[in-house]
């Protein structure tokens, strides 16, 4: 449940490569998502683009993730972990240019946003075949969106560890040929927005949209579009389902999936109330696909890949003892376009060897924040990455202080500064104090989106 592939060349592809399986009832369904009266104003074309073949393989992969456990010695690593490692430092151009691989894994120098931001070409295995490759540019809430290289396959796999995320709390999907499986809710000014189907649940429906009013003919619409849908599950980010939970809908899914940034627990509570349903926090990175999933039971974010092997290290990159907190640093993965070995995250838990399982404790991700503008209206931090997209920022801060007041810091905007800050000034308004920090030093990472507003943090 991810967005399927988010790329700008689909506007120029036909349904045929779109949907390269698509059946009749598909096609029925994707009309009806389109065509709905109340439907919303639909930006984009996307699709899963998977072949029978990869529909197999995909499948096939569920059926490995259901079954295999997640889990080390607390004082070793991984059966798989050499040959991993190995095929890194043979295939790789990034990690080749190391040369010898060292003896000991932890002497394989750590990688970050940075490197990956800098040409992520370098760390696409020399044997993938480019006539597939696709990639999507993140809108995270650190550092510049990264540009991801990724295959079909790898968008239709994160369905596996969302299986595995509900299966905690006793929900198997059930919603197939002719129903709506997956409802992706966006509340952004400007929004990737399609409709789809996915294989794998024979052809059940898939709508990514934005319930940002500019999208929609009439405000009622989204309430009438969303019941009519009538989706098994419903999957964003907190902004996004904070706005969800104002709308009017009658209809209630099985389970709400949280994904992107921190989830506060007063906030999942209230949807819990609101929708009467389960909402899952699963930590889920751009770079690596969903990590982790919350179980109060287990007493913090429990680890869904198989294969990914979890350490935490110290700010000099040293290993910390178990139950110790610190930067979260990931090696593995299920997307072959980009193998990671040690990909310092910039998050930060302790890790906990449970009796039958890891989990990640004190997790601190990425918070979601929003912005008032000087006539009182709240923007999406993700707003704002989108109007700095065009500008070659390194890096940049944003925070607001209590009174409204904004402090944009940043690097790397090659002489543009009178632009950038006019892109933030037609975003927030001409009246809006703004004071800008041009070539601004940060740390590696940095916590991008800030605010002294109370009412900024759900």
């Amino acid at each position: 449940m991810t967005d399927h592939i988010v790329n700008p060349l689909d506007a120029e592809m036909t349904d045929a490569a779109r949907y390269p399986t698509l059946t009749e009832h598909g096609r029925r369904l994707i009309d009806f998502m389109r065509e709905h009266p109340h439907a919303p104003i639909f930006r984009n074309e996307s699709g899963n683009r998977l072949t029978a073949a990869d529909v197999d393989r995909v499948r096939a992969f569920e059926r490995e993730v259901a079954t295999t456990d997640v889990g080390w010695n607390p004082a070793g690593v991984p059966e798989w972990l050499d040959a991993f490692v190995d095929r890194c430092f043979e295939t790789t151009p990034f990690y080749r240019r190391y040369g010898a691989r060292p003896r000991d894994f932890r002497e394989i120098p750590t990688v970050s946003r940075a490197d990956l931001g800098r040409d992520i070409a370098q760390f696409v295995p020399d044997d993938i075949a480019i006539d597939r490759l696709i990639n999507f540019q993140t809108s995270g809430t650190t550092g510049h969106p990264l540009l991801i290289a990724s295959l079909p396959i790898v968008a239709a796999s994160y369905l596996a560890f969302h299986k595995r995320a509900m299966r905690r709390v006793g929900i198997e999907l059930t919603y197939g040929r002719g129903q709506v499986g997956v409802v992706l809710v966006g509340f952004q000014k400007k929004c990737f927005t399609y409709v789809s189907v996915t294989p794998t649940l024979d052809e059940s429906g898939l709508a990514k949209i934005n319930l940002h009013l500019d999208d929609w003919r009439n405000p009622d619409d989204r309430s009438k579009y969303l019941d009519a849908l009538a989706p098994e599950v419903y999957s964003g980010d907190p902004l996004a389902f904070a706005e969800l939970a104002t709308l009017k809908t009658r209809w209630r899914p099985r389970a709400l999936l949280s994904t992107s940034m921190a989830l506060r627990p007063a906030l999942r509570q209230a949807l819990e109330e609101r929708f009467g349903c389960p909402v899952l926090d699963i930590y889920s990175l751009n770079e690596t696909g969903p990590v982790a999933v919350f179980d109060s039971r287990a007493g913090g974010h429990v680890l869904l890949q198989p294969r990914m092997f979890v350490e935490i290290l110290d700010r000099d990159g040293r290993v910390l003892p178990a139950g110790k907190r610190g930067e979260i640093t990931l090696t593995g993965g299920f997307n072959p376009c980009l193998p990671l070995l040690r990909y310092r995250t910039g998050d930060y838990a302790a890790l906990r060897h449970g009796a039958s399982e890891l989990v990640l404790v004190d997790l601190e991700g990425r918070p979601p924040v929003r912005f008032r503008t000087m006539l009182g209206e709240w923007l999406n931090n993700i707003d704002v990455t989108h109007a700095l997209k065009r500008f070659p920022l390194t890096q940049f801060t944003l925070h607001q202080a209590a009174r409204g007041d904004l402090v944009f810091r940043f690097s790397g905007s090659r002489g543009d500064d009178e632009a950038v800050r006019g892109a933030l000034l037609s975003l927030f308004g001409p009246a809006q104090p703004l004071a800008t920090e041009p070539d601004a030093r940060f740390d590696d990472k940095v916590v991008q989106y800030t605010s002294d507003i109370a009412e900024a943090m759900l």
